[in-house]
This record gives structure tokens, sequence and C-alpha cells, in this order.
């Protein structure tokens, strides 16, 4: 019986491969492994806990146990009897006795405005109360806690997921009857703010666009030691910190600015012009930081087309608008999507540039977000304002690769 070729040591060749094989793949995947956990960690992992927290709070439920545990069987109708008021007797104790009615009062008032104080309140007359009945005693206490919506509340807290955020950030909330109604007029700001965001940062990339692309066309047809001279003019934005870029353009637009100054010297206006604190200073400063994110993919574009079509195109008798715009425009269109949807996606997430030089009218999204983390320390609120604005992105994205197609992307 054959039993194949052997190598010098016996054993069958087709074994010996399989085992190089294998060899090679642990040591390609050895390679890849410490990459994949730095990814999970610093990507995929804060991504999936912003999705979690968004929808995830388990707070009520936490710091009212028994009350929450009580309205199992309350069918929501009216107000509970006296075992859910001696319930919440019981859990205003509690927490009374280890200081987290501020934090109780806190997570209640998200969802019912000027429940702090009264709960708060309400805890420090509760703590002296020995006996029952409870229900008048609570009521007469504050009446705030008799409202059917403090209980239907407490209720849905039964779950510690709660859309309650989501809707937040989407003008939506829950009403007392349990369903999902639009916020009134004078509390209806997130849409207004999306909406925002997006006009600038498509404002932002058609500037960019616009500036960039006739700039990256000289850079790919200069001789190659002025395109070097001119690249590194565009790259200069790269090697300075965004902070002080940024700061730079709070000088230079102020009212008593280089710019103002030169405009009233040259009898342009007679007063300073409203630069800073505007969303024209906000567009300005964000397009002459993401210039070279669009300029760069076309410009890497631009160097790979043969200058021998256009020379074809004017030997054909096209005039040299109809060549460029029929014969090599069309062939940096891989170079222009991939700038303008990285200018338009990092456009979105901006903070530092419209805190600095934009008004109150033109804060981003992303302003809001650290508003509800450092100021109103609302987690909650912060992860559903980025997941929404994660999934803005998501589909925009998936817009873009419907109709343009991502195969066509190129970032050089």
């Amino acid at each position: 019986m054959a039993t194949g070729v052997l190598t010098s040591d016996g054993i069958p060749l087709k074994v010996k491969l399989k085992r190089a094989e294998r060899r090679t793949k642990l040591k390609a995947l050895g390679l890849v492994v410490p990459l994949f956990i730095f990814i999970l960690f610093s990507f995929v992992a804060p991504i999936g806990n912003l999705l979690l927290s968004s929808v995830y709070d388990p707070s009520i439920k936490t710091l009212l146990p028994n009350t929450v545990a009580s309205l199992d069987q309350w069918d929501g109708e009216g107000i509970p009897d006296e075992y859910a008021f001696a319930a919440l007797v019981q859990d205003l104790k509690t927490a009374q006795k280890d200081e987290k009615v501020a934090l109780l009062g806190k997570r209640l008032n998200y969802e019912i405005s000027a429940i702090r104080s009264k709960i708060q309140s309400a805890a420090r007359k509760i703590e002296k109360l020995e006996q029952g009945p409870y229900k008048q005693t609570v009521l007469d206490m504050e009446p705030a806690l008799g409202t059917r919506h403090f209980w239907t509340l407490l209720k849905r807290s039964g779950s510690s997921f709660t859309p309650h955020y989501l809707l937040n950030t989407i003008d939506m909330r829950i009403n007392q009857d349990g369903k999902v109604e639009a916020m009134p007029q004078d509390r209806s700001i997130y849409i207004g703010i999306y909406g925002r965001t997006l006009l600038i940062s498509l404002t932002v990339t058609l500037a960019t666009l616009l500036l960039g692309y006739p700039v990256a066309w000289l850079i790919a047809n200069l001789p190659t030691r002025s395109a070097s001279l001119l690249l590194i003019f565009v790259l200069l934005p790269f090697w300075t910190s965004l902070l002080v870029r940024t700061t730079a353009w709070f000088v230079l637009l102020q009212d008593n600015g280089i710019i103002n100054d030169a405009l009233i010297a040259m009898g342009l206006t007679e007063e300073p012009l409203k630069l800073i604190f505007s969303r024209f200073g906000t567009i300005i400063a964000m397009t002459h930081i993401q210039l070279p994110f669009t300029l760069l993919p076309i410009y890497s574009v631009m160097k790979t087309i043969s200058p021998t079509y256009m020379r074809a195109a004017r030997s054909l008798g096209a005039g040299p608008v109809y060549a460029f715009t029929r014969i090599y425009m069309p062939q940096t269109l891989p170079g222009v999507a991939a700038g303008c949807l990285l200018t338009f996606i990092l456009s979105l997430g901006y903070y530092i540039t419209p805190a600095l030089v934009g008004g109150p009218t033109d804060q981003m999204i992303s302003g809001v977000i650290a508003d509800s983390m450092n100021r109103d320390l609302n987690w909650g609120k912060a992860s559903a304002l980025g997941a929404v604005l994660l999934m803005a992105t998501v589909i925009l994205y998936l817009v873009y690769d419907r109709l343009v197609g991502i195969d066509k992307m190129k970032l050089g």
C-alpha cells in the first residue's frame, strides 16, 4: 500500500505541509490578536456601553424596591391603596437613612418636573412617622405623591429598561396614561439641534469641497518640487493642535480682531462686523480645520489619473471645459466621495470649535452631550443623544452606499 512522498524524517509530505500551514496561521493570528483586543476595548466596548446606558436605568427600582414590587398588582386606575403607600414610606425612610433621597429625586425629576424638592421634603417628614395608616398622611404631607403620573412612573420602573431617554432626545415623552406623545412646543429642542448639526456639517463639507478641489488639482498637476511645497502648506493644520487653531480664529474674528480692523481700514465697513459668536465664525473655523480631510483623498485620486485622457479628448475636438467636466471630473468622484464623507462624519461630532467661536444658536449636538455629562450628570440622556447621533450617521452611510456605492470610494 502506497504511503505517499515522505520527508527526510519519515513524515508524509502532506502532513508536513499541513503542519507548516497551521503554524503560519497561528503566527498570523498572533499578530492580529493585539489589534483585535485594542479595537474591542477602545471601540466596541464603549459603543456597546453607550447603547446600553441609553435604555438601561435601574435606579428607581434600586432605590424604591418595595414600592415598585407592591405595584405589580395595581391596575393603573386612580392611585394605589394603603399597601403601596406603606411600601413607599419604608423605602423613603431607608433612602433618607442612606442619604440617597437626592439621587432618587434627581432621577424622578427627569420625567416629572419639580418633583425633586417635593420628594426630599416628603422624605424628611416621613422619617418621623412611626405607624400607619400612611396613605392619607402622605397625601396630606405632600399632594404631589398622590398623582397618577407619579405612580404610573413607579410602576413602569419595575423594568430596568426604559425608553425615556431615547424618547426625550427626539422630543417625545410618555404621558401619565403610558402613551407616547410629542413634547410641548416650549420643550421641543433636540430635533432642532439635530437639524442644525446636519446643516452646519453639510455646509462645511460643501465649503471644503469648493475650496479643496481646485487646490488638489493644482497640486496634482504642478511640477514635483512646487507640488511638494504647496502640499506642505496644506498639511500645516495637522501639525497644530485643534484647540490652538480654534483659538487663533477666535482672535482673528473678534470685534477688534485683525479681520475687522482690516475691513474698517479699507473703508468696507464703518463698524465691526459680527464675526465671532456667530454661525459664520463656526463654519469658517470648521472649514479651515477640515479642509485637508477633504483635499487629500481628492488629490490622491487625481495623481492616479493619466494626463493622456485629457489629451485624447482634446485631440477628438472636445473643448477644455467639456473635456474637464466629462472626462476628468468623473474619474475624481471616488476621491470626492471619500473626502466629503470623511469631513461630514467628523463635522457631526464637533464640540470645541462651536463652543469657542459659535453663539448660543450655533451649538451642535456634541455640546448638548457634553453639558448632559458634565453639568447635569445625566449619563442616560448623554448616552441616548450619542446613540441617536450614531444611528443617524449609520443611516446616512447606508444611504450613501445605496446611492453611490461604498465600493467606489477611494482614499488613495
